[in-house]
């Protein structure tokens, strides 16, 4: 029944200028302009991001977002020159490498947003006959 219902992402922000200058200013998305609701959206690959003001904020302990990129060591590349910060992580089952960790048929890389959010950047690993 929504196999083909469009997806809007929420994330709820407790300063939506900081929010924005990360979104728009480190991540390179285009404004879509705030609706009046309040939010504040960007069209990201046929889908909808969200930001919505709330003063005592919310940050989630998992992946928020994940954006699909084709090349991964040049989307962190050009991340870090717009200041995006990524972590790594050195687990004896995961451990990044240059900010990148393989997992099954990806590589992803995570970095926060000003809310403390974590972000990810995955790249689909060809399939192996």
């Amino acid at each position: 029944m929504l196999t083909h219902a469009s997806v809007t992402t929420m994330l709820p922000v407790k300063d939506i200028a900081r929010a924005r200058a990360f979104y728009e200013g480190c991540l390179g998305l285009e404004p879509g302009g705030f609706k009046p609701d309040g939010k504040f959206v960007y069209s990201v690959g046929g889908s909808t991001l969200a930001l919505f003001p709330k003063p005592e904020g919310t940050k989630a302990d998992h992946t928020a977002i994940s954006f699909r990129v084709d090349d991964i060591a040049a989307s962190i590349a050009s991340l870090k020159g717009r200041g995006v910060v990524f972590e790594d992580y050195d687990f004896p089952d995961f451990k990044t490498i240059d900010h990148v960790c393989v997992l099954g048929s990806e590589k992803a890389a995570w970095f926060k947003d000003p809310e403390g959010n974590f972000l990810c950047l995955h790249e689909d690993l060809p399939e192996q006959a």
